[in-house]
């Protein structure tokens, strides 16, 4: 890639579905911070997952509409990670001697392993040990997957908000019993190719930081800097979705709200006040960069309006 800025930021949906009030309230937050740090906000479509990203049409095409409707320009070229198989799989040999293969399902794992580790259960090394034999014999049976062997590793990640974040890294999945990148190598191949310096994305990604920092750091990467932002939800808590509603820009122009009505509750939302174009947006940021408590915090979408919490 070309040169680039001291600081690149990555959006990095994947097109599966239209983006919603969410995705697109972490958007805007991720190319604030770096538009008001001179930085570049680089645009990544992460479609792997064959199967979901054919069955929402042109999903893909519809988010990037949306990103362009609120004003949010990316920097460079598009990334399709389906063009970025070779990639992977370069990773991966790279980090041959210290994988294995995995024949584990969901179920055996959830038996085996205690209770989930910051909403992620960490694999309790049951495929660790196999010998040569044992992993034919089980090939016979189902693919394996493939797995990283941390050795029990700690690593540390940096946030901008929530400070240093440590966690344990367990041997996680690398490569799906399919064949199919997974996700925790995919994003960090990618990272590393576009030099990716700061990671601005939803907060229910925080514990999975020090996991693909430390990958980040096997691969002879620069881990980058995250930025974790509330998440949206409704008003029983969960996490929002397409099931809540007009939650997407096209359904919101259904009921009459215009692009630009939605940033303003956006940028409301964020404790910025109801900016109606991005470029008021960016305006409003502090000088110093880094906003105030209502940017990081989760949101509530009641049906109606967008209301900070």
């Amino acid at each position: 890639m070309g040169p680039v800025s001291h600081l690149v930021d990555r959006y990095a949906p994947s097109p599966t579905s239209d983006l919603h009030l969410g995705n697109l309230r972490t958007a805007l937050a991720g190319w604030l911070l770096t538009r008001s740090g001179g930085g570049q906000w680089v645009m990544r479509i992460e479609d792997l997952d064959t199967a979901r990203v054919a069955a929402a049409g042109a999903a893909a095409q519809r988010q990037l509409s949306d990103l362009n409707a609120l004003g949010l320009r990316w920097d460079g070229e598009l990334l399709w990670q389906s063009a970025r198989r070779a990639a992977y799989s370069s990773a991966i040999k790279q980090l041959a001697e210290r994988t294995y293969e995995c024949f584990c399902t969901r179920r055996d794992i959830a038996e085996a392993s205690s209770a989930p580790h910051d909403g992620h259960r960490l694999y309790p090394g049951t495929c660790a040990a196999l010998n040569s034999q044992q992993v034919a014999r089980r090939r016979v049976e189902r693919p394996g997957a493939i797995r990283v062997r941390s050795e029990g590793a700690s690593f540390t990640a940096s946030d901008i908000h929530a400070g240093e974040v440590s966690g344990v890294v367990d041997d996680f999945v690398l490569v799906r019993a399919d064949g199919t990148p997974a996700y925790n190598l995919a994003v960090v191949v990618d990272d590393i190719f576009q030099g990716v310096t700061r990671i601005t994305r939803g907060a229910d990604l925080l514990s999975s930081a020090p996991r693909q920092a430390w990958l980040t750091d096997e691969l002879g990467g620069a881990p980058a800097k995250y930025a974790h932002i509330g998440l949206v939800t409704n008003t029983n808590g969960d996490r929002l979705a397409k099931r809540d509603g007009s939650v997407t820009l096209a359904d919101l122009s259904a009921r009459g709200l215009a692009a630009a009505d939605v940033l303003a509750m956006l940028t409301e939302s964020l404790g910025m006040g109801a900016c109606r174009t991005s470029q008021k947006a960016l305006e409003a940021m502090p000088a110093s960069g880094l906003p105030g408590r209502k940017f990081w915090a989760p949101a509530v979408w009641d049906g109606q309006r967008l209301l900070s919490v």
